[in-house]
């Protein structure tokens, strides 16, 4: 991902923005993809810090509560704030939960600064301010595959790259107040850490467009097909009853400045790392999105991020 030659110029011009944030390499622990049961719930165990930035701690969810603690956060950004359509039981339960939540790693920051000036004195623990999901391949397919698959044909992607570990990264979101650089670099700093810790190969993961008309969003789904599409021998497409055409505008008729503009910070992080994009988009109507998929070999990650946090993930160590 170094050299993304497919991505050229218009990326380069991305190098001149400030960095989203990204993470470096840590310690080699043991696997915590082991510690994933097959029972429906993970099983409590001591937090696994991955870093620090003043009163903004990057850990792991160790119970049951903590993971409820990133539903509801999810829940309040793509439910309460954003387009996604909420069922019945979602409603209630005022969290966005699905299956997967129960046989993934959860990483949260939190806020021990936060106050709570109506609860002072019940102690309450510090917020959640933001989130990602991440799923191993081993625990993948103990359990049905990824989420991913739903949308996109991994299966032969990891077919081509079979010695390689697949990690799928998903349902990202951080609080409005905190989508600053520090809160994002320590978001970032504690996936990359897990990545290095548990020694995957490859990242993958869906990143939305806001919206489901896609000749709305021709000229962003343009873009990245023009610029940002994998190699051949990283290609992969979305499933044929999902797919929707990327290519609605002719390569020259694109404007990069004006195509990096309307694309989501998120991906634009993704593609200043050096990740590329899949063959297709996917509508997700619950979600109210147009999703594309973002594969990022580890190999690949530019160097100027493995230099800004260290090659042991020691910026933001904890």
């Amino acid at each position: 991902m170094q050299n993304l030659d497919p991505v050229g110029a218009p990326l380069r011009l991305m190098e001149r923005l400030k960095p989203f944030a990204v993470i470096e390499p840590a310690a080699w622990l043991k696997p915590t993809w082991q510690a994933a049961s097959s029972i429906l719930l993970p099983q409590p165990r001591p937090a696994s810090v991955l870093g620090r930035i003043g009163p903004l701690e990057v850990r792991l969810a160790a119970t049951r509560k903590d993971i409820r603690r990133a539903q509801k956060l999810r829940y309040k950004i793509f439910y309460r704030d954003g387009s996604a359509i909420a069922d019945a039981a979602t409603l209630l339960a005022r969290r966005d939960k699905d299956a997967f939540d129960r046989i993934c790693d959860h990483v949260l920051v939190i806020d021990h600064a936060a106050a709570h000036p109506m609860k002072a004195r019940l102690r309450r623990k510090p917020p959640v301010v933001g989130t990602y999901r991440l799923l191993s391949q081993e625990v993948a397919a103990r359990h049905g595959g990824f989420y991913t698959e739903n949308e996109f044909d991994i299966a032969s992607l990891m077919e081509r790259h079979s010695a390689l570990r697949f990690l799928e990264l998903g349902r990202s979101c951080v609080l409005p107040k905190y989508r600053n650089k520090r809160t994002v670099e320590l978001l970032w700093h504690g996936v990359w850490s897990y990545v290095r810790q548990n020694r995957f190969d490859v990242m993958i993961g869906c990143a939305s467009l806001e919206g489901t008309d896609p000749d709305r969003l021709r000229l962003p789904l343009s873009f990245l097909h023009h610029f940002a599409s994998a190699p051949e021998d990283w290609r992969t497409t979305a499933l044929p009853h999902r797919h929707i055409d990327m290519n609605r505008l002719p390569k020259e008729a694109i404007n990069p400045r004006t195509a990096l503009r309307e694309l989501p910070p998120l991906i634009k992080g993704y593609l200043r790392l050096g990740a590329f994009v899949g063959d297709g988009a996917v509508i997700d109507y619950q979600f109210g999105t147009t999703d594309v998929l973002m594969i990022m070999p580890v190999s690949a990650i530019s160097a100027r991020y493995i230099e800004h946090f260290g090659a042991d993930a020691t910026r933001h160590a904890a």
